[in-house]
């Protein structure tokens, strides 16, 4: 897929080497946006931006190492992509991570210890570093991947489906500020904060992995990338604070 619907739009990606980050990095470039992936890991960044470079061509794609787990290397890096590009107009947070047990008896708090610096704390330094930039776009879109288990946790996903709602509540905030401090001429929000709910992710890869599982209920990272890529399409009223169903209810 390749049009120029995104063309002069700066989005930056958190978690640019996983299956969704590489295959949301592809569908932005695609699409003409100039798109910066951040991670923790060089060799997995190289990777994942010589992907992109070799299926898009004339992709507009860099990459930063990051550690999300620093707050002020977040800020730094949200200061530089405004100071360098003179805007930043979207920030997709795709961190995964997850922990569970058997029973809800077996839960280990040191899972939620790990969920809570994976999905939260990230989720938390990235929105708080960005949220300037986005209200400053003409149209900023945030937005998360969380799970159907956070509303409605099974037994032994308690800190899994603790940790997606925690990171819900933090993105509906950041939704309300958008509401407060961006405003059109009409009054409307110019900046939105989206929810996308799946069950689980399955790449391309993994089908190819186990051709004879069917991943029912699962969404694919190329239909995820594609829903990120039409944030743009979508007003920012319409759009902020909203829950969108990647999977069935």
């Amino acid at each position: 897929m390749s049009t120029d619907n995104l063309a002069g739009k700066v989005i930056a990606v958190a978690g640019a080497s996983g299956p969704a980050g590489r295959a949301t990095l592809r569908r932005l470039a695609a699409a003409g946006a100039t798109v910066i992936g951040a991670d923790i890991d060089q060799q997995r960044l190289d990777a994942a931006l010589d992907s992109v470079r070799t299926d898009v061509r004339g992709a507009k794609v860099s990459g930063q190492v990051i550690d999300l787990l620093d707050p002020q290397e977040v800020h730094d890096w949200a200061d530089h992509l405004e100071a360098e590009h003179g805007h930043v107009d979207g920030l997709f947070h795709l961190v995964g991570g997850w922990r569970g047990s058997k029973t809800f008896f077996d839960s280990r708090i040191d899972d939620w210890d790990f969920l809570h610096d994976t999905v939260v704390r990230t989720l938390q330094h990235t929105s708080l570093a960005f949220q300037p930039a986005l209200v400053r776009s003409e149209a900023g879109r945030y937005a998360m991947v969380s799970a159907a288990a956070a509303h409605k946790p099974t037994a032994g996903g308690a800190a899994y489906a603790a940790a997606k709602a925690a990171t819900e509540a933090w993105t509906l905030a950041m939704a309300d500020s958008f509401v407060k401090e961006t405003t059109a001429g009409d009054g409307t929000p110019t900046a939105a904060a989206a929810i996308l709910v799946i069950k689980a992710l399955v790449s391309p890869e993994m089908r190819a992995e186990k051709p004879e599982a069917k991943f029912a209920g699962f969404t694919d990272t190329a239909d995820l990338a594609d829903t990120l890529a039409g944030l743009w399409d979508r007003p920012a009223a319409e759009l902020n604070g909203q829950h969108l169903w990647l999977t069935a209810r």
